[in-house]
């Protein structure tokens, strides 16, 4: 059967992370275990739609898969523009429709699979049970247990049910389905929610089917840090032969070692902990529940506590605590990263000018690639550095930085006579 994934967003909300379908857990890209779920729950016919901004990472990849790519022109018609962007493909059989962004079981696929060989319906919705609030869309059920509307992004206190809608979608009736998406109207970008809406006005039967799995949604750059402990629980722990390990090295808990990783005298690293390929881990250095990815170096004295290291980013003598970084990053040494508020309340980032809340009282920055720091700055919570900029030395950064920015402050170097005078005597 064949399916569908969209993956031509422009992760705006991670910013500056540039693209989430590239952020690699255990090695591999997000997008590249998405593909290979898919695979694996028998939709064996893959076509994955992308922007301008991707289309040719994500071909060469997508080739190796013998999946197909397609390019949204128009990335603000949203789902709706990507479903029609993939029509050539659908050629009006059943397909299954599936976001990049969110992280699910292949359960989730196999219940939709089921669901849609029992019959009954003609769409098949996953719904995922919340407890609490989640601003996203929400299925409302009719008394037959049918869907009769999605409501997106209801007020706290009007969700219609405790179902969110999970873009895990197989249609039966593909050729309708585009149709309705061709001819739909909306002011804002839920093109996709409204034609859907239209449908079951004119009698087609969607049913919800409820999903109990593991969902871990990409949205925010702090998620990150939550699916690299889903996808870690997944591995058995392991240690490269070709890795080279200190006898003096310590290793506690549930580690994974990629190959040529070299892991010096003193070095300590805690599980759950990843450790990529190339990796050097240096004397003194402590690392714990962390993913550090290929060609990182955590050098003398450093800490990295519970963070999110892409690739090549250098370190000397910091603390790195509750961040996201992306690639080609270095710190001069005595640099770190702010992590608690001094009254432990909750970090909050902003997006847009709204101030996001994080859910927690522990989170560091978020840095995007190619950032160079000088010695001795302070990085304060919930902070966002931008690409391609340099932090200067010796400064306090309490605000976001956009990309291609020289950050650096005033001070004054004052030099005048030393009247004092030193008495060697004394101290022997």
């Amino acid at each position: 059967m064949k399916a569908v994934i969209l993956a031509a967003g422009r992760s705006k909300r991670m910013k500056p992370i540039e693209d989430k379908n590239f952020l690699d857990f255990m090695g591999k890209p997000l997008l590249a275990r998405q593909i290979e779920l898919v695979i694996a729950a028998g939709f064996d016919d893959v076509a994955i739609v992308c922007g301008a901004h991707n289309i040719s990472e994500i071909g060469e990849m997508s080739a190796k898969y013998g999946a197909k790519t397609y390019e949204q022109k128009d990335l603000d018609a949203g789902m709706c523009g990507a479903v029609l962007a993939a029509e050539e493909f659908i050629a009006g059989e059943p397909v299954l429709i599936f976001s990049s962004n969110d992280v699910v079981e292949e359960s989730a696929f196999s219940a939709v699979m089921e669901a849609y060989k029992a019959g009954g319906a003609d769409s098949y919705i996953l719904g995922k049970k919340v407890e609490k609030y989640f601003p996203g869309g929400y299925l409302e059920l009719s008394d037959e247990g049918y869907i009769s509307g999605i409501v997106e992004k209801p007020e706290p206190g009007t969700e219609p049910s405790d179902l969110v809608n999970l873009v895990v979608h197989l249609h039966k009736n593909s050729p309708l389905l585009l149709e309705v998406l061709k001819k739909v109207n909306s002011p804002n970008d839920d093109l996709y929610e409204v034609a859907l809406s239209h449908l079951i006005e004119g009698g087609y039967k969607m049913k919800a089917v409820e999903y109990d799995g593991e969902w871990l949604p990409i949205k925010f750059p702090w998620h990150v840090l939550d699916v690299f402990k889903y996808f870690f629980e997944g591995m058995e722990k392991r240690i490269s032969t070709k890795a080279q390990i200190s006898e003096t090295a310590v290793l506690n808990g549930k580690v994974v070692i990629e190959d040529d990783v070299k892991i010096l005298d003193g070095a300590v690293v805690n599980g759950p902990c990843y450790i990529g390929k190339g990796a050097v881990i240096a004397t003194g250095a402590l690392v714990r529940e962390s993913y550090i990815g290929a060609g990182c170096v955590i050098g003398f004295a450093t800490e990295v506590a519970r963070s999110y290291l892409l690739g090549e980013v250098w370190t000397h003598s910091n603390y790195i605590g509750d961040s996201v970084l992306g690639r080609n990053i270095s710190f001069g040494a005595g640099t770190v990263t702010g992590n608690l508020r001094l009254d432990e309340a909750n970090i909050l980032v902003n997006h847009g000018g709204v101030k996001i809340d994080t859910e927690s009282n522990k989170f560091g920055m978020i840095c995007g690639d190619n950032v160079r720091f000088g010695i001795n700055a302070s990085i304060m919570p919930g902070v966002k550095i931008g690409s391609d900029s340099f932090i200067g030395a010796g400064i306090v950064v309490a605000e976001d930085v956009p990309n291609k920015s020289f950050v650096r402050g005033k001070w004054e170097l004052k030099i005048s006579e030393n009247k004092a005078s030193v008495d060697v005597k004394n101290r022997l």
